[in-house]
């Protein structure tokens, strides 16, 4: 680790400029959803003494990941207002590069709101599961400070290199980092107080709003939060409703305004006993892990969120991605169960079941759902 490229905190601008973006957008979420429509919080007294025990970075033992359904372009960070003011400023969540990063303003809005920029591959040959938000996310998930490193973990994905480039115009250290060899991105694992933090992740990777409220199948970066970190992060699973009425896909002009009048109910499940569920699989990644890197000398020393070829592409890992997916999936839907739907087909989390629609199909579906890639 170099001591010179990280630090305890950005800098105080700089905290300034993602406090009022935080708090300043929670609290409109708040003011729309407590005057203009009727919601409803469930489960989450022990989601709030779950963040209270979280205060202190330096006590923090592990990460927290937080897994939902995405049912609106709304849902984050409409869902986060319901939460108490004290925790309006903690959570970090992935936004589409094309779309939350494409100008500079965006870009600095979406930075100061604690969005990690990732890019999608129906829209870009530099997303997947080895691109650079993952190794962030992997990171705050971790025990930090991480300095930013030039590593390549192979010629054929030297666009995915962190570059030694200064985002941050208040303070003279290198941290920030390149997504695709043009851009550059303030990198907050190289702050100490970003350690063991709290991610949200909407593993659909689409918003998706069915009439039965059923989910598509689940992406497999959400299995590299919980494979690839030192301490397995505390889980838990969440469940988001009415957020489609606010913002459904089907709305006419003026498509940009949230509608009001609308029931929302946000369900918190319970932390999940990681050691049950996911000690196992986790085990035999490290074993996985240990034996590539005795065969393959680019899998050695890597460091923390950088995968090479071989861990990347490696048929058994690939296996336990899924698997671990499928656990993840299973989790939510516990949590959807809870609120009084009935269990969707089995066939619903298969991604079979959804390959008819084609890489880069929206709108209105043959199953009269609607998705939007997002």
């Amino acid at each position: 680790m170099d001591s010179g490229s990280t630090a305890e905190a950005p800098s105080l601008p700089w905290r300034v400029w993602s406090n009022t973006t935080m708090y300043g957008v929670a609290g409109l979420c708040r003011a729309f959803l407590s005057g203009l429509c009727h919601a409803e919080l469930h489960g989450h007294e022990e989601f709030t003494a779950l963040l209270d025990s979280r205060k202190d970075p330096a006590h923090r033992s592990k990460g927290l990941i937080t897994v939902s359904n995405h049912i609106s372009v709304m849902d984050d960070p409409l869902i986060w207002g319901l939460l108490p003011m004290r925790f309006w400023n903690k959570r970090w969540s992935f936004g589409s590069h094309d779309i939350c990063f494409q100008t500079r303003p965006l870009s600095f809005f979406f930075t100061m709101g604690q969005v990690l920029p990732t890019h999608r591959l129906a829209h870009s040959p530099f997303g997947g599961l080895g691109q650079p938000a993952m190794t962030e996310a992997i990171r705050l998930l971790s025990k930090g400070p991480f300095s930013v490193d030039h590593h390549r973990a192979s010629p054929e994905r030297q666009q995915f290199s962190f570059q030694n480039v200064c985002i941050d115009p208040f303070s003279d250290l290198s941290i920030a980092y390149t997504t695709n060899g043009e851009d550059a991105h303030s990198a907050p694992s190289a702050y100490s107080c970003n350690s063991h933090s709290w991610v949200h992740i909407f593993p659909e990777g689409k918003i998706h709003q069915a009439p039965r409220k059923t989910m598509r199948y689940f992406k497999w970066g959400v299995a590299r939060l919980i494979l690839e970190t030192k301490e397995c992060p505390d889980v838990v699973p969440m469940w988001i409703q009415g957020v489609d009425d606010i913002m459904h896909e089907s709305r006419e002009f003026p498509r940009f305004l949230p509608r009001p009048g609308k029931d929302v109910s946000v369900t918190f499940g319970s932390k999940v006993d990681t050691e049950e569920i996911f000690g196992e699989v986790r085990s035999r990644w490290q074993k996985l892990k240990t034996r590539v890197e005795k065969a393959d000398p680019q899998s050695r020393d890597l460091p923390t969120g950088v995968l090479s070829d071989a861990l990347l592409n490696d048929k058994e890992a690939v296996a336990l991605r899924k698997e671990v997916t499928f656990k993840i999936r299973n989790l939510v839907l516990d949590v959807r169960r809870s609120r009084g739907l009935p269990d969707e087909d089995p066939k619903e989390g298969l991604v079979e079941t959804w390959l008819e629609e084609g890489p880069n199909r929206e709108g209105h579906m043959k199953d009269d759902s609607w998705v939007r890639d997002i």
